[in-house]
């Protein structure tokens, strides 16, 4: 989930230090200098579909007229219009990853930014319509890195990520410049690369040194992840602390749809007391964040529910978490992502011990016929 969170531009002066920082985080990363290489059918195979996308969007006639005239090479300039539309699509998007997953909507992601958004960053304007536009593009790129994550794409998705701050560098977009590095942090916190997920969960606390409360909870709350799998036990609960105090002044003020919620906040607190090995804990701050989760993040929903189970038969309540993979099972089928299915495949080798037991049994013939065919075990 991004957060739909939109703050003025400000310009930071540590942005090309950060950058730095962040393109020698992942072994074998590429310069960022480099654009991502999406492969052919990510640039045109989707073209059909992706219009489709964007018929769902306000004004989708004149949206898809700007898109077919970037693709022909016909605009000479480009205005603030062009910069909505590139927005407008960005959330569709972003809103097909939640529900469906990132196989169903990266490579929608890859053919707008090749085919659509790419022209536009060639194409003339006035300064601040392109400083627009580059910002609309870093966080296409930003999304796109997370939806290739969610495929277990890790070095695409790092080149996507790479260029999603150099374009916030270029435009001074503060907002997504450190949602980014943060999103590399998560993505190394789940890879087990605690040191690299701290460094770079810092950097982007250390980006936004006036943030609200919502985007602060937001940024500490990865920061006590990261801590917490590094054995910082002291930082991590100060800075679990931190986002908590963070969420409440921000939920004082209104809710914010879409953006950094108590349900993720819980999800943090979960990973916190899992790291530092209360599996208890972890437990009830994960059914904490199911509770509170909405029902459109549903891809996020299907995998945590896997998660949780995993913690339910580590702590053995067997048929609490035959319960819980059930639910997961229940929106499995409308969900493509890598992620979700490495959580399937885990599934199957955690409950085959358990066999014998009625409801470990049912649960692992249902799976059969549920997942994907390559997932189940011969």
């Amino acid at each position: 989930m991004r957060p739909a969170l939109r703050a003025s531009r400000r310009a930071f002066s540590a942005r090309n230090r950060s950058m730095g920082l962040a393109t020698r985080m992942f072994t074998g990363s590429a310069s960022h200098s480099a654009p991502p290489q999406t492969g052919r059918n990510d640039q045109y195979g989707p073209a059909t579909a992706l219009f489709s996308v964007a018929l769902t969007v306000p004004q989708w006639p004149d949206v898809v007229g700007r898109m077919e005239a970037a693709q022909s090479g016909t605009r000479s300039r480009i205005g603030m219009s062009d910069v909505r539309t590139v927005s407008a699509m960005t959330e569709q998007l972003s809103s097909m990853d939640d529900q469906f997953g990132g196989r169903t909507a990266r490579p929608l992601a890859a053919a707008f930014l090749v085919n659509t958004v790419a022209p536009f960053l060639r194409t003339d304007g006035p300064e601040d319509v392109r400083r627009a536009m580059m910002s609309a593009a870093s966080d296409l790129c930003y999304l796109t890195g997370y939806m290739a994550v969610d495929e277990g794409l890790h070095g695409l998705a790092q080149r996507y990520y790479v260029k999603a701050l150099e374009l916030a560098g270029a435009s001074e977009d503060h907002l997504t410049y450190c949602t980014t590095l943060r999103g590399m942090s998560v993505q190394a916190v789940d890879l087990g690369q605690g040191p690299v997920a701290m460094r770079l969960a810092d950097a982007a606390a250390a980006s936004s040194p006036q943030a609200g409360p919502r985007m602060r909870a937001f940024l500490v709350g990865q920061q006590a992840h990261a801590a917490a799998q590094i054995g910082d036990r002291r930082s991590a609960l100060m800075y679990l602390q931190e986002a908590e105090v963070a969420m409440d002044k921000a939920e004082s003020r209104g809710k914010a749809f879409g953006s950094y919620a108590p349900a993720s906040l819980s999800y943090h607190t979960s990973q916190v007391r899992y790291e530092m090995g209360d599996v208890q804990g972890a437990v009830a701050a994960m059914q904490e964040s199911d509770r509170l989760r909405q029902g459109i993040y549903r891809r996020t929903r299907v995998k945590e529910r896997a998660i949780l189970a995993e913690r339910q038969l580590a702590v053995g309540h067997l048929e609490a978490a035959c319960r819980t993979w059930g639910l997961a099972l229940d929106d499995y089928p409308l969900v493509d992502s890598g992620r979700i299915d490495k959580r399937m495949t885990d599934m199957f080798h955690l409950i085959r011990p358990h066999i014998r037991n009625h409801d470990a049994q049912a649960l692992y013939e249902r799976a059969r016929e549920t997942v994907r065919p390559g997932l189940v075990p011969a």
